[in-house]
Order: structure tokens, then sequence, then C-alpha cells
């Protein structure tokens, strides 16, 4: 646990110093998250996530991330997915206001344990087919993602039910085409802490903030989220 906080606080520390100068935005995310199991090796995957302007100020993102899950084993699992994004601009004159992103994308996920406290790590390959309004553009992100759930006062190594502390963070990459992007190889990075509840081995509900800082051409953008989020479990 000590050694996920430092590596967190080491990771906000460098982004902070990488954005030093930075526009600050607040927003809030509402983030739905699915996994079902068919049988001992297949499953789907679904998450629907809504996001809004800076200072809540109407819609902004809305995202739909279907998939088809491979259990490998009982701590890991491969998953290929699709993803639609649509960015509503709010911006005056444009014909359409909506710009749409289609996404294949492929994961990988590792589950482990010490003691009571769950750790997942993801690793995820974005092909990304993006529309803008001077042209379509194609690129590839690679993602890492790290996550430790931590039960309150829960002594019992399989935890089922009762108040946790979730502590995550994410790097984002550009992989090809980031001269069409923001021109950089680092593209962001997304720390979160959050207090939740599991109602059931099939239920959680989480609230948290979440630290958004990514780089830009010209400005560099600090996001300051509120999240809420759900997880099933099938």
């Amino acid at each position: 646990m000590k050694l996920f906080i430092s590596t967190l606080f080491l990771a906000c520390f460098l982004t902070l110093n990488a954005f030093s100068q930075t526009r600050q935005q607040h927003s809030g995310w509402l983030f739905i998250l699915n996994s079902t199991k068919f049988n001992d090796k297949w499953g789907a995957h679904l998450d629907v996530q809504l996001r809004s302007e800076d200072n809540w100020d109407g819609l902004r993102n809305f995202l739909f991330r279907p998939g088809v899950t491979y259990y490998i084993d009982k701590n890991s699992n491969a998953t290929l997915g699709y993803l639609l994004a649509n960015t509503y601009l709010s911006l005056d004159g444009l014909k359409d206001n909506t710009l749409t992103e289609h996404r294949i994308w492929e994961q990988y996920i590792l589950t482990h344990k010490i003691k009571t406290l769950n750790i997942q790590h993801r690793f995820r390959l974005e092909q990304r087919f993006m529309e803008t309004n001077q042209a379509d553009v194609f690129a590839q992100r690679l993602r890492y993602f790290f996550r430790f759930v931590l039960p309150i006062g829960q002594k019992q190594e399989t935890f089922t039910k009762g108040p946790f502390v979730a502590l995550q963070n994410e790097l984002f990459f550009n992989v090809q085409n980031k001269s069409k992007l923001n021109n950089h190889f680092f593209d962001q990075n997304r720390a979160y802490g959050a207090l939740g509840y599991r109602f059931s081995k099939s239920f959680d509900l989480e609230a948290g903030y979440m630290n958004q800082a990514t780089k830009g051409t010209t400005n560099n953008t600090m996001n300051n989220i509120v999240q809420l989020a759900v997880y099933t479990r099938f």
C-alpha cells in the first residue's frame, strides 16, 4: 500500500511539474461499468460514460464501450472491443456541433491480492478513428492503468460487502500519428481517489476526485473532476 501511494504521489508530482502552466477546468463524470460472465471462459464488457463541460455547463462527452472478454485464468483476462465517443461542441457557426470518434481497442487485465488489498493492472491499446473540424484522423494510443481497492475494517481475504477506499492512476501515450494530435508521446495522466461501498459481490458504488492532466499542442489542461462510479458484475 505504501508503495502504491508513493507511486501515485510521484506520478502526480511529475505531472504537476510537467504542467506547471496550465488551464484549469472543473467537471463531473458519471461512469458505469458492467462485467458479465457467460461461462468460465467467455464474458462481456460494457462501460458507459457521461462527462460534463467545464464548470458543469451541460454535456460534453458521451462514451459507449462494449467488448467481448476471454478469461485466461482466475487472475487474468483479455478483451476486444469497440467504442463510440461523441463530443458535443458549444461553438457557434458550426454546421454540426457533434464530433464523433470510433475506436477498436484491445486490453489485458491482471489482478492479484496482498492480504486484503485488491490490485488490478490494465494495459489497453486503442486504434482511434477521429472526426475533427479540419479532417479525419487515425492514431493509436497505449494506456496503462493500475487500481487498488482496500476494504475498510475488513480482515477477510474475500471482500463481499462493506466500505472501501479506491486509488488508481492511468497513463496515456500516443504511439502512432502523434503529430496529428498534440505532437507529444505523453498524452495525459489521470490520478483518482474515491470512497465506495460494496453492497454485494455484484454491485459497488463509489464517489471520488480525479485529476486529469492533459498535454496540448500549445496549451495544457488540468481538469478537476468529481466522479460517480457504478460497478456491476454478473
